[in-house]
Formats: structure tokens, C-alpha cells, sequence
């Protein structure tokens, strides 16, 4: 049995480091205890990031409306409320500001007058790219401090994971990655 297997993840992650050897035999359920601890850090930076790099007058509801319509062109007011954890009625103000502002283009359906569709303007493209970019820069310095082959190991596990956890190419349980 893996040494990470006989750890509880909070004694894992407050405790262990692991030898190369040990990464070499490390079970699916270790390793999920690794991807676990790691990739929300990962994504508190990112969000971090990105959050700081956001226009001061967007709020940060505003802000991650703006970046779900970006992943999800078309998205419903539904779809949007959820995300952001607001009601409709207080989406729907919201949205009315970012379409005020011409970050979101709104379209009413003609086949169904009580569906909008939203989508990103250019400016809300390019307030996104902007904070985008910035956000990129900040990461690149951070892995600038790993050695090139450690960087080399987080891009193969980046290209590793990729197709396992892509929605429309998700790999079954028990099948080889596609």
C-alpha cells in the first residue's frame, strides 16, 4: 500500500512530501488526494488574479457574470442567476447595468419572447482579454521560480489531464484515456 493511501488528506497536506519513487506507485485515490489539495490553490490564485485585474466600477458578482457568458455564449438569465447566487429579479438588474454599459448584448428569442439569450460585446471581450492577459503575466512569474524541467512536468500533467476532465470527451470509468 502507498504512503499517501495510509494518510488522511489534512495529515497529507500539512505533512508530507513525497519521494519520487512514491509518485511512481501512487494509486487513483492518492492521486485524487493530490489533485484535490492542489487545484483549488491553483484556482484561488487564478481567481485571485483575475479579480484584481477587473475594472474597480464592476463588481465581482458583475465580473463572474461576465466571465460565465464568455465560457457559455447564449446563456439564459436562469443560467446566469445560479452561477452568481442571485436571485433572477437581482440578475436581471445586474444585467440590465452590463448592458447599459455595453459589456453584454441581451437577445429575446422570436420563437420565444419570454427566453433572453446573452452574449459578450466586444468590450466585454476585450474587459475580459484585459484582465486575461493580466492574469497570464502573474502566473508566468510565479512558474518562472520552478526549474525548466519541473515546468515541463506541470505541462505534461496539464496535457494529462485535459481529456480526463473535458466534459464532452470525459473518460469512463475503467477505459483508457481517448
Amino acid at each position: 500500500m502507498n504512503i499517501v493511501d495510509n494518510l488522511a488528506m489534512s495529515d497529507y497536506h500539512e505533512n508530507m512530501t513525497l519521494l519520487d519513487s512514491e509518485i511512481e506507485t501512487l494509486t487513483p485515490e492518492a492521486c485524487a488526494t493530490l489533485l484535490m489539495d492542489t487545484v483549488p490553490l491553483v484556482m484561488r490564485a487564478i481567481r485571485g488574479e483575475m479579480r484584481s485585474h477587473r475594472p474597480s466600477d464592476l463588481s465581482v458578482q458583475q465580473f463572474r457574470a461576465l466571465m460565465f457568458v464568455r465560457r457559455r455564449p447564449g446563456a439564459s438569465l436562469a443560467q446566469v442567476a445560479e452561477h452568481v447566487g442571485l436571485t433572477p429579479p437581482s440578475t436581471s438588474k445586474m444585467i440590465d447595468r452590463l448592458v447599459a454599459r455595453q459589456l453584454i448584448d441581451r437577445q429575446i428569442l422570436a420563437d420565444n419572447r419570454r427566453r433572453v439569450t446573452l452574449n459578450l460585446t466586444p468590450l466585454g471581450e476585450s474587459t475580459l482579454a484585459d484582465a486575461h492577459a493580466a492574469t497570464r503575466a502573474r502566473l508566468a512569474e510565479l512558474l518562472a521560480a520552478l526549474p525548466p524541467d519541473e515546468r515541463a512536468i506541470v505541462a505534461r500533467a496539464q496535457r494529462a489531464l485535459q481529456p480526463v476532465f473535458t466534459p464532452d470527451r470525459a473518460v469512463e470509468p475503467g477505459a483508457a484515456p481517448r
